[in-house]
């Protein structure tokens, strides 16, 4: 009898341990929030066109898919580099070599072309994928400029990389390694990849780009909207519930759940649903 009692001790035991292993998982798995993103502008040509027409007749072993990735965003690294004095060149190049010219999962999915991962004040979406350790969150975005955006402020924000901003804008073999001292990339080799995608596809002439003339506009900061963002977001204000807000968007409580990814009726003040 007493053995009984203690195998059915330690089955309970096991299968309380399975349940916080469960719900650790899933707390793990957070979808997070969707972030209204500023809509990308109309950027000025830093003659790209030309640029990858000029690589193509003189290499035609470079990829393909970089030239494409050169055409698709030289343009957004410009813009940072005038905005954060980042060398476009760096931003392009790690943009190449950490997205595998816009091909990655990571990139193709959610548009996240340098790796961000969220970090501890990351409230936006996120995904998960295996990276130094398993299931790793990274940061999930709508518009690849965004992404682009991200990156400047990862370097702009953090004491590490201040050091860099005193080598100016035109030197990347000096951010290349700097950045690889700032403990960007664990890679030791990841300074002379960079150095070889910007030397390769002569990505230094896009740090070139003056200023005059490169018509941009700087990123909107999120403004909050009177009762919702859009008709497919809503921003959950002090005495909504679940129900009224179903009511509101002609929903049901049910779906309403389902696509924000809800386990039960408890909402927070300013958390932002789906509502389609």
């Amino acid at each position: 009898m007493k053995v009984r009692i203690l195998i059915s001790f330690v089955l309970v035991l096991f299968l309380a341990s399975c349940a916080s292993s469960r719900n650790a998982r899933k707390q793990k798995k957070n979808p997070g929030v969707v972030q209204v993103e500023a809509i990308p502008v109309k950027l000025s040509s830093v003659n790209e066109l030309k640029h990858v027409k000029i690589l193509e007749r003189s290499n035609k072993k470079l990829s393909k898919n970089t030239l494409k990735y050169i055409k698709n965003y030289a343009s957004i690294a410009v813009k940072e580099m005038h905005l954060h004095k980042i060398p476009a060149s760096i931003t392009l190049a790690q943009g190449v070599l950490e997205s595998g010219s816009g091909r990655s999962d990571l990139a193709s999915k959610s548009n996240n072309h340098f790796g961000i991962k969220c970090h501890t004040k990351w409230k936006g979406e996120r995904v998960y994928h295996d990276d130094d350790a398993r299931g790793e969150c990274f940061r999930k975005y709508k518009y690849v400029e965004t992404s682009y955006h991200d990156h400047s402020e990862f370097l702009t924000k953090r004491k590490r990389y201040n050091f860099l901003f005193t080598y100016g804008s035109k030197d990347y073999k000096k951010w290349a390694k700097g950045l690889r001292k700032a403990g960007y990339a664990t890679d030791k080799k990841y300074p002379n990849k960079l150095i070889k995608i910007i030397e390769d596809y002569r990505l230094y002439e896009f740090d070139k780009v003056k200023k005059k003339g490169f018509k941009y506009t700087k990123p909107k900061e999120v403004k909050k909207r009177n009762k919702n963002f859009s008709n497919k977001f809503y921003k959950v204000k002090k005495g909504d519930t679940l129900y009224s807000i179903s009511r509101k968007f002609n929903i049901s409580v049910q779906k309403l759940k389902q696509i924000n990814s809800l386990q039960n009726n408890t909402i927070s003040i300013g958390k932002v649903l789906k509502t389609q």
